[in-house]
């Protein structure tokens, strides 16, 4: 009882995805109702054909009968065509609200989140399993009222003809049943064991792609053909020992089956011999007969999609369910246009699943227009910063405020539209150039596009593409460099003439000239807003009003370029002393 609670549980929690269409369910189910009742009807007819037509030599009956029959045909074909037709609208209508509320989902996951998520196991989540649950929306819960009401109605007109040889034949269908039962239980767990294992394929699958050109640079595709071969094997595994389970159990099914129609003509044919039956009571016995046994057989199958449609059900919460810690108080503010005045007062911060804090104790100000840098090793904690400034993560505690306001006071939407973030790794959208350098602005104007590509030296190269700005690119901007793809990233930061400026390295793919160029533009760019540089090249940083050096977490040292120079034996001067030494050294090397 607990385990169907649990079963029913799932499909209630999803149902504000389908009862919207119930109308389309229940007109899907009166058709299926009428199906199932002119199926039941051919036994009867062949009962009275048999023993009235033929026995007592009424031939006149035959075009009766006939026309009856063709009727009923007609009918049965109308109905199952609505049933079906009706049935699909129920399960597509239903999917694709479910598939709607499921993308809307992961779109404000916070980064928390797809910190561990797997982007295959996403994906198999919104096709696979989204597409399981609509098949048993659209057929299998049908299918089980469709059984139901043949069964009973089958029975109600066997009972009718014959107790007893009703009763005797029927003595085998609670084995069956029992069988059904066992059957569903191993057949679950192994069609939610499939799930995963496919989802785990499927993340190799994309993840192979993606780094393809790491895999080939190290020629390693023998080594990743091994790893896709165990994901393969262990989903050919799941499939085959669930593939087991039907081998088990269904000849054992067809078995109970078979002993009922064996007892069926034998006790039966006795009865007709003596007289006590008629010969189409027994004919429309037969018929009726596998009118019980084969939708119990077929409940396997039914089963089989109930439990893939349960475990879809279950991934699926599992998305639905999954909090969102990140997200607008009831009464949070909407501004236009922020000053960009940040501070940061003794925040402090960690991942999920770290122990190690990632900030301890920051406090900075960030007056508007002005330039903050912030360098040090991987990990110092020089992104988690920025990160906390777009409430990308909540800190642990402390307090961030923008214009004397805590960070949480505003709208998402008004953080994020005053702040322009280029990342370390630029990502491009399989669309135009255009539409790449507007998507956080679509309202921009041509002018203001190709204002923005020029001031991070992105225009020549635009133009020289096949099409300009209305150039499609490729997948994560396939066909670019690493440096072009960076600069229409800045361009698409610029763009939504924020107030904050965020460029987390975003000049580390160009080289020295192109990073001269795009950081005298950037100086341009630059006035009038607060700006975040993380670098590595201290040469991205010296012209900040103010540097924060960064180490596990903590401000180690901060001040003027000039200022941290003077420090003897500081980090700042140490990166410093290094970059410079390594520049003279392969300039006299070039000489």
């Amino acid at each position: 009882m607990r385990k169907w609670g649990s079963i029913l549980n799932t499909f209630k929690r999803l149902k504000m995805f389908y009862m919207p269409y119930k109308r389309y369910f229940f007109l899907s189910i009166l058709f299926l109702l009428l199906t199932t009742a002119f199926t039941v009807v051919y036994p009867v007819i062949l009962q009275f054909t048999i023993d009235v037509v033929i026995g007592e030599q009424n031939f006149g009956l035959v075009p009766f009968v006939a026309i009856g029959f063709f009727l009923i045909t007609l009918l049965k074909s109308i109905t199952v065509y609505f049933h079906q037709y009706l049935g699909d609208l129920f399960g597509i209508n239903a999917v694709y609200e479910l598939r709607n509320a499921l993308y809307k989902k992961l779109q404000y996951l916070p980064f928390r989140y797809y910190d561990n998520a797997r982007t295959g196991d996403l994906m198999s989540r919104l096709t696979a399993d989204v597409e399981g649950f609509r098949f048993f929306l659209s057929f299998g819960f049908a299918q089980l009222i469709n059984i139901v009401m043949l069964i009973s109605l089958s029975m109600g007109i066997m009972f009718y003809y014959s107790p007893s040889l009703a009763f005797l034949t029927l003595m085998s269908m609670p084995f069956l049943i029992v069988t059904v039962y066992q059957f569903d239980k191993k057949v679950h767990p192994a069609f939610t064991n499939i799930r995963k294992s496919f989802a785990g394929m499927t993340t190799k699958v994309q993840e192979n792609i993606s780094g393809m050109s790491t895999v080939k640079s190290l020629s390693k595709e023998g080594y990743e053909m091994g790893r896709f071969d165990d994901k393969n094997t262990d989903y050919k595994d799941k499939f085959i020992y669930t593939s087991n389970i039907w081998a088990r159990y269904f000849p054992f099914m067809e078995l109970i089956g078979q002993i009922a129609v064996v007892v069926l003509l034998g006790y039966g044919g006795w009865l007709v011999i003596q007289d006590e039956l008629q010969p189409g009571v027994l004919v429309a016995f037969f018929n009726l007969v596998w009118f019980i046994i084969n939708p119990l057989m077929n409940l396997g199958f039914i089963v089989n999609t109930f439990s893939q449609a349960k475990a879809s059900g279950e991934r699926l919460l599992q998305v639905l369910d999954e909090r969102e810690d990140v997200f607008d108080k009831p009464d949070a503010v909407e501004v236009d246009r922020l000053d960009g005045h940040v501070e940061f007062k003794n925040v402090s911060h960690s991942y999920e699943g770290d122990e190690q804090l990632a900030l301890k104790d920051i406090e900075f100000e960030a007056k508007p227009g002005t330039t903050i840098g912030l360098i040090g090793a991987t990990g110092s904690g020089k992104t988690s910063i920025t990160q906390l400034i777009t409430r990308f993560y909540e800190p642990d505690r402390g307090k961030i405020l923008i214009d004397g306001r805590p960070v949480s006071d505003y709208t998402l939407k008004t953080i994020r539209k005053n702040t322009g973030v280029v990342l370390q790794e630029s990502f491009l959208f399989s669309s135009s150039v255009k539409d790449n350098i507007s998507y956080g602005n679509p309202e921009a104007s041509q002018e203001q596009i190709i204002d923005a590509a020029k001031r991070s030296d992105a225009h020549e190269f635009i133009m020289d593409l096949p099409n300009g700005y209305d150039t499609i690119l490729g997948e994560r901007g396939g066909g670019l460099s690493g440096g072009q793809k960076q600069r229409i990233a800045i361009a698409r930061a610029i763009c939504i003439d924020p107030s904050i400026l965020i460029l987390d390295d975003a000049t580390s793919a160009v080289d020295m000239e192109t990073e001269a160029k795009i950081q005298a533009a950037f100086r341009e760019v630059m006035k009038g807003r607060t700006t975040f540089i993380i670098a590595h090249r201290i040469s991205s940083l010296m012209h900040a009003d103010e540097i924060i050096v960064l180490d596990h977490g903590e401000i180690i040292e901060r001040g003027t370029h000039h200022e941290l120079l003077r420090i003897e034996g500081g980090h700042y001067r140490h990166i410093y002393d290094i970059q410079y030494r390594d520049r003279h050294q392969f300039m006299e090397a070039g000489q």
